[in-house]
């Protein structure tokens, strides 16, 4: 793409009139640009955009900007929003809208299912797809500075630009493979508020827990439950109130003194005395008073039966040869727990792989596989499938 004149929009009426354009097709492709090295919440510096025959850049730090036309817009369930690896700018908008914006067309998520590579680079994605070299000189901009200039800006449009020609080709090859239907769940996903939940009860889900017994399991939830709070009410990222070795360690050790804290490896030294640190001694303390309310409750564990020697590296060797059969990421097919499960004999209907398409791709050729109805054999390098004679 050539550089051209380019301004970012921060007057409200040429943002009025810009949206209004966005609405000329059944898609729009959205980028941000956002601040959140020292801040827990992501600092919104630029918004870019573009459908057929309209692109721009949006600057949300103009004064007097209201970006409530654009949000009207990515909250619209009529019209389709494709990003490139949308988690991040997901979590933005679902702040700002008070919802994830949905449908979502990710193009990072459909390149598995076209053979493009797991987790590819926009770049990388931009290059094999439309055969386009993105010049990256502006990829580590202070997007707060101002003012842009234009080569950054032009570089900030590059993402919904190329975008906009990736995302009609990518739809087009899938809709002539049939595979719309293979990446809907993963795109559904996206779109699921549980992903982006800053509830501060729920902070333990993110964290792994090493012990399960009633007053560590307290501790661990209170304390992950205070870090969350702190983080977001003085907008900090979380390891800088607490680090995630912290939590574990004050959940075993239990500290209820300035004293115990200060022995631990992973709290800071006097950090309990700073202003950061209020209410962390209390919060230890009322778990261990009451653990039966702080605890999170468990799943029963349930007794899995006992996994055959050899049987999920077999599946992993079918699953490698299927996907190369019909061209996609073995991740999008089956992942490891799938092949766990399958390996040890379950055919739940909560298994994925065993299940829609992927039953037809890869499910009904594992549980052969595992009951000798199919056998693998490797030939001139190659992995081939074949019906055992009996």
């Amino acid at each position: 793409m050539t550089d051209k004149t380019l301004t970012p929009i921060t007057q409200q009426e040429e943002l009025q009139k810009f949206c209004e354009n966005l609405t000329s097709g059944d898609f729009i492709c959205v980028d941000t640009e956002f601040h959140r090295e020292t801040t827990f919440w992501p600092e919104l510096c630029l918004i870019q955009a573009s459908a057929p025959g309209v692109e721009g850049v949006i600057d949300p730090m103009a004064k007097g900007i209201d970006l409530a036309p654009f949000l009207d817009l990515m909250a619209d369930t009529s019209r389709v929003k494709v990003m490139h690896a949308a988690r991040q700018d997901m979590e933005i908008f679902n702040r700002l809208i008070g919802t994830p914006p949905a449908p979502v067309f990710d193009t990072q998520v459909a390149s598995m299912a076209l053979g493009l590579g797991d987790s590819i680079s926009y770049d990388n994605l931009i290059q094999r797809v439309l055969r386009r070299h993105i010049d990256k000189s502006s990829q580590f901009t202070d997007w707060k500075r101002r003012p842009l200039s234009e080569k950054q800006l032009n570089y900030a449009l590059g993402d919904v630009t190329h975008l906009r020609d990736a995302y009609l080709w990518m739809r087009d090859e899938l809709e002539k493979l049939d595979r719309m239907d293979w990446i809907a769940a993963e795109l559904a996903e996206i779109s699921n508020p549980a992903v982006y939940d800053t509830d501060p009860r729920n902070a333990w889900q993110r964290l792994k827990f090493r012990k399960t017994h009633k007053d560590y399991l307290a501790v661990f939830a209170a304390v992950a439950e205070w870090r969350e709070r702190q983080a977001q009410t003085i907008d900090r990222p979380r390891r800088r109130i607490l680090k995630d070795e912290a939590i574990q360690e004050i959940a075993d050790q239990k500290p209820t003194a300035p004293d115990q804290f200060d022995r631990l490896r992973a709290v800071p030294n006097g950090f309990i005395r700073s202003r950061t640190a209020e209410g962390l001694i209390e919060t230890v303390a009322a778990a261990l008073a009451d653990p039966d309310a702080h605890a999170p409750r468990l799943p029963k564990r349930q007794q899995n039966p006992q996994t055959p020697a050899g049987a999920p590296e077999m599946l992993k060797v079918l699953l490698k040869a299927v996907s190369d059969e019909v061209n996609v990421v073995p991740r999008l097919i089956a992942n490891a727990a799938d092949i766990e499960r399958i390996a040890r004999g379950e055919t739940s209907d909560d298994i994925p792989a065993l299940t829609g398409w992927r039953h037809d791709v890869f499910g009904r050729k594992a549980r052969a596989l595992l009951t000798g109805k199919l056998a693998l054999s490797f030939e001139s390098g190659q992995v081939r499938l074949f019906e055992p004679k009996t």
